[in-house]
């Protein structure tokens, strides 16, 4: 019998469906970003859902529901992609995996439009999501649950 060996992705670890149970300075953040009030209103009292998952040959998705509108991102790692917000903005993203955090570099295509930098990783089991914006930074916990 011929032995099977399989290669571990350590971007893997991140797969999973997270639920969003605490979130700290989002609504600066969002202001920082050029989120107009109602959006920002709207968004701090959403629980959004996410899931990351794996779909062979190195690609990814990072998928965000809630009651108010979903994203799909496919994504493999360290190649540019453009992405639309759910607010309608317009940025070449690239995402990467260093030090066990997958990080998604949002690059601004419009004039007015700022960089902002993602930065996902495990803690247990929670996922620790910050976002940077210029001199501001966010942090969302979200919680791993069965889907």
């Amino acid at each position: 019998m011929k032995s099977r060996t399989f290669a571990y992705f350590p971007m893997d670890q991140l797969c999973g469906y997270y639920k969003l149970i605490k979130s700290e300075n989002f609504d600066e953040y969002m202001k920082k970003i050029g989120i107009s009030w109602s959006l920002r209103t709207l968004g701090n009292t959403l629980k959004p859902s996410i899931e990351i998952s794996s779909h062979g040959d190195g690609i990814y998705a990072l998928t965000t529901r809630s009651t108010f509108k979903n994203s799909d991102i496919n994504f493999r790692l360290g190649e540019q992609l453009d992405e639309t917000t759910i607010d309608g903005r317009v940025f070449r993203t690239t995402f990467t995996f260093e030090d066990n955090k997958l990080i998604q570099r949002q690059v601004p295509i419009n004039s007015g439009d700022k960089l902002s930098v993602i930065t996902r990783e495990r803690s247990g089991e929670n996922m620790i999501a910050t976002f940077v914006c210029e001199d501001v930074e966010a942090v969302r916990t979200y919680v791993v649950v069965e889907k």
